[in-house]
């Protein structure tokens, strides 16, 4: 039935739990673009027949119209989706994501991720003076400066801003500044210890 494949890619997305960023679904798309080329054609040929007279002819184009602006509306909204869950990547994971997430991406959304990852750059350096301001930091507002972690991997060392150096090795703790390891929580490396 014509929309089929369309509908599906929204549907594949909608049961993505929690913002997972599934698959990217070239093969689907390409068919679904296809299907809609395929419609397209045919709508061409019964438009210059309805033209000439066959006036039967014109619910079966309006049909066919509709299910074009149906699968278009499906693959923009599909395409979409995606955009808006690598962006919110980008906020949970830093500028480097992680292999597993990159797999499911297309060479195409790897590309705008890069660019808004250094167009997010780019602004963050432009304001808060000489350093810059990282919006990445405190998404949420710190109760405390400093807070308890534990390293769930070895990581290897990690420089604090007075120039000490601390050595995360798997399963030690740690009494960090929150700003500095928000980023590694994030990633999976750290574990915010609660009392």
């Amino acid at each position: 039935m014509a929309g089929e494949r369309a509908v599906g890619l929204v549907r594949e997305l909608q049961s993505a739990a929690g913002g997972r960023l599934p698959p990217f679904r070239a093969e689907e798309l390409r068919q679904t673009l296809e299907e809609m080329r395929t419609l397209y054609e045919r709508n061409q040929a019964d438009v210059s027949e309805a033209k000439s007279g066959r006036t039967d002819l014109i619910f079966l184009i309006r049909f066919r119209h509709c299910c074009l602006l149906r699968n278009q509306r499906c693959i923009v909204a599909y395409l979409y989706d995606r955009l808006l869950r690598i962006r919110a990547l980008r906020w949970e994971y830093g500028s480097i994501l992680p292999n597993t997430i990159q797999f499911h991406m297309a060479a195409e959304e790897v590309e705008w991720f890069n660019r808004y990852k250094k167009s997010l750059a780019t602004y963050m350096r432009s304001v808060g003076g000489e350093e810059g301001l990282d919006l990445t930091q405190d998404i949420k507002p710190p109760k405390s400066l400093y807070i308890e972690v534990r390293c769930l991997r070895d990581y290897g060392e990690f420089e604090i801003d007075d120039g000490t150096t601390v050595l995360l090795k798997k399963n030690s703790q740690h009494f960090l500044p929150r700003w500095k390891c928000e980023q590694l929580i994030r990633q999976g490396v750290l574990e915010h210890i609660l009392s």
